[in-house]
């Protein structure tokens, strides 16, 4: 009878046609809906929509007041350019939206170096150091089976390593700083200091030498359009606001020295470069700026915000301010869901719990989607999960039920689906289970994958389509089964 009941299950699946999703920012919103046509662009431009990385160091956007080393960046008078981005009516501010609540990834997720690792793999892997890669370091992630920049590269998608001082350096993957270096573009002096702990891709095989270029590269590259579709920007250790330079420095006929010297270099630097990539096609086509920090300092508290700032002309704009919570990983999962792919499965230590909500994992972490126009990023896919009646064998302790499954969401939801089963009742367990759950909370509920389609390796769940699952139990008590059922689209196990 168990075979005939799964048999009679499998044969009532719906079919789910194939829908390709991969694709770059302006081709894949839009699919989102007719409201934003006039905007986004159809599939056939190359570079529709390139997507443009700042990384910054090392200040709070909001601190308590009680912090003031290093000093944060809103009102902070060495940041006018910045706090221009924030400002609405302000017209540095036209394309901006910002968060107030970014909070760092998760509990001691410090030093620099893990949270730049986080934004490539949505983990740290438990390495809290800002040493070079190397095998004898044991901060060489080679043996990871995904990341950000590897689901690029399969899919087609071009990206480039824009670092700058890298070519002072002998690799990639070895620091390099000086004085005695050319004169720099943004801040006048010969000083560099190329880190790589700044540098996410370094920490990948298959990443940690391609497609790297010196910064003085990009400007030929934005005139040229020859920039890649995804594109990270890494200024060195001075225009990056980490250090300050030897004897401060001058901005806006101020003379800055120590912590306020390195906010007045980065927020030179951005005034300079982000003026440039807006003006280029890259940009105009319906690009998008992230200006993104790495850590908080003094605590991983809500009392400590990052800053994250989007600039583009799909974005919500004027100085817009969202107080949704967000941190790294929301970063990750808003480009998986622009581009289509499935969401990388990485361990993410039980102990590095954000104390606002454990946004730590892209299973459950908010995307980016607040700081947009409406529909232009996918949200989060509506799903109703509906169990049936629970089906007692006679003179056996098994129990079948089935699940009803369907997408409500105007998004299609792609393979890998987990069906969890949470707080299931004590007498009973899921005989068929796939795992148990040792990465998402609550750890140890059992799940068993779902797939959307009769392509395992391809469906999706297309919007208002739906599934049945299965569910077999085995209850010595013969009584009713209990249970709170969510779907999740990576695995909650390693």
């Amino acid at each position: 009878m168990k075979n005939i009941q799964i048999d009679w299950l499998k044969d009532t699946k719906q079919p789910v046609e194939i829908h390709t999703r991969r694709g770059s920012f302006g081709r894949y919103t839009a699919l989102a809906g007719a409201a934003l046509t006039s905007l986004l662009l159809a599939a056939q431009p190359a570079h529709a929509g390139s997507i443009f990385y700042i990384l910054m160091e090392n200040h709070n956007l909001t601190q308590p007041t009680n912090v003031t080393s290093p000093q944060q960046i809103l009102g902070n008078a060495a940041a006018p350019y910045l706090n221009s981005l924030l400002t609405p009516g302000n017209p540095n501010a036209a394309q901006a939206s910002w968060a107030t609540k970014y909070f760092n990834a998760g509990n001691n997720v410090h030093p620099s170096e893990p949270n730049y690792v986080w934004a490539e793999a949505g983990s740290d892997f438990g390495f809290h150091s800002d040493a070079d890669p190397s095998p004898a370091n044991g901060n060489t992630f080679y043996d990871l089976s995904n990341h950000l920049s590897k689901q690029f590269t399969t899919e087609g998608i071009t990206w480039k390593n824009y670092q700058e001082d890298v070519d002072l350096s002998a690799s990639p993957t070895n620091s390099a700083s000086g004085t005695n270096g050319p004169i720099n573009a943004y801040n006048g002096t010969r000083q560099f200091n190329y880190a790589v702990k700044h540098n996410p891709e370094a920490f990948f095989a298959d990443s940690a030498t391609a497609n790297v270029f010196p910064l003085t590269q990009l400007s030929a590259d934005l005139s040229a359009n020859t920039v890649g579709e995804f594109n990270y920007i890494t200024p060195d250790q001075f225009n990056d606001a980490h250090s300050a330079l030897n004897g401060g420095f001058i901005y806006n006929g101020t003379h800055f020295t120590g912590d306020q010297a390195s906010i007045a270099q980065g927020d030179n630097f951005l005034s300079q470069v982000i003026p440039q990539i807006m003006a280029s096609k890259a940009y105009q086509n319906n690009g998008v700026i992230v200006i993104w920090w790495d850590e908080t300092e003094g605590g991983d508290t809500s009392g400590f915000a990052l800053p994250e700032i989007v600039i583009s002309k799909l974005a919500k704009g004027n100085g817009f301010a969202s107080s949704v919570q967000m941190n790294h990983s929301s970063d990750i999962k808003t480009w998986e869901e622009v581009f289509g792919f499935s969401f990388l499965n990485n361990p993410i230590p039980v102990g590095e719990t954000n104390v606002n909500g454990g946004f730590n994992n892209v299973a459950t972490v908010n995307d980016l989607s607040d700081l947009f126009k409406p529909r232009v990023i996918p949200q989060v896919p509506q799903v109703s999960i509906i169990p049936g009646e629970q089906l007692h064998l006679p003179f056996s302790t098994n129990v079948f039920q089935i699940v009803f499954i369907q997408n409500n969401g105007e998004s299609s939801i792609p393979n890998p689906m987990f069906l969890e089963l949470n707080n299931l009742s004590s007498n009973a367990t899921l005989v068929n289970a796939t795992g148990t759950s040792s990465v998402i909370a609550p750890l140890g509920s059992p799940y068993i994958q779902v797939f959307a389609g009769d392509d395992d390796a391809d469906d999706v769940l297309r919007p208002h389509e739906f599934r049945l699952v299965v569910l077999e139990f085995s209850d010595s008590n013969k009584g009713p089964i209990t249970y709170t059922p969510r779907l999740l689209p990576v695995t909650p196990a390693p």
